[in-house]
């Protein structure tokens, strides 16, 4: 996942980073809501980790004009506020889920999948494809039982490629999917892991295609 945390406590945004970065996603951090605001305009996230109490914009305001604009991204509202009328408003005005603090980062975690899993249409962490299965939750692949051992890289790709089946990516598309912004990654360093990642996926029915002068597009092999 991609993920976009918006919160002005270090602390917990630290936090947060951490564990969420520990399980291998790509998490970006904005303390400020209307910079916040101002980056979803031009970036594309999985996710968003929004708190309310920020300085520039609120949290409301922020999803207010995600909303507004038609960005559908999924949105987790992270509050101190406990009052049912709070929680109503930010489901209102477009949140997809609420944490009310302090909160588990385990459940947050689990949390994000689930909204990234609602989205695509999808009611478990686990993709199954004849012998070959990927769970999300573990961050593992297998086929015929045996463990891909795949890289914390390698498995950034997979998820993104098993949820854009048939569709092509551009090598753009997929460096900005995987890295954050404080990470400087070469297209060259994109091809690589996914040539590692290709290489352990032969015999599975998961093929990635490379389509010159477009980009890549994964699909499902019968047989």
């Amino acid at each position: 996942m991609r993920i976009l945390l918006v919160e002005d406590n270090q602390d917990l945004a630290d936090a947060i980073r951490e564990r969420i970065g520990a399980e291998g996603h790509a998490i970006d951090l904005e303390t400020n809501g209307a910079e916040a605001e101002a980056l979803l305009r031009h970036a594309s996230f999985d996710v968003v980790i929004l708190d309310i109490n920020l300085p520039g914009m609120n949290g409301y305001e922020v999803l207010r004009a995600m909303r507004g604009r038609g960005d559908r991204t999924p949105a987790l509202v992270l509050t101190a506020r406990s009052e049912i009328d709070d929680r109503i408003t930010g489901l209102d005005v477009g949140a997809d889920d609420y944490m009310v603090k302090p909160f588990d980062l385990r459940e947050l975690s689990a949390r994000c999948r689930a909204l990234v899993r609602r989205r695509s249409g999808e009611a478990s962490n686990r993709f199954v494809q004849g012998a070959f299965e990927f769970d999300r939750g573990a961050r593992r692949a297998t086929f015929n039982g045996v463990d891909l051992e795949l890289r914390q890289r390698e498995v950034q790709l997979l998820e993104l490629f098993l949820g854009s089946l048939d569709r092509v990516l551009t090598k753009e598309d997929v460096a900005d999917r995987i890295y954050t912004f404080d990470e400087t990654p070469t297209l060259n360093a994109v091809e690589q892991t996914l040539t590692r990642l290709r290489r352990k996926l032969e015999g599975t029915p998961i093929h990635i295609r490379t389509i010159r002068g477009l980009g890549y597009i994964a699909n499902v092999r019968d047989g």
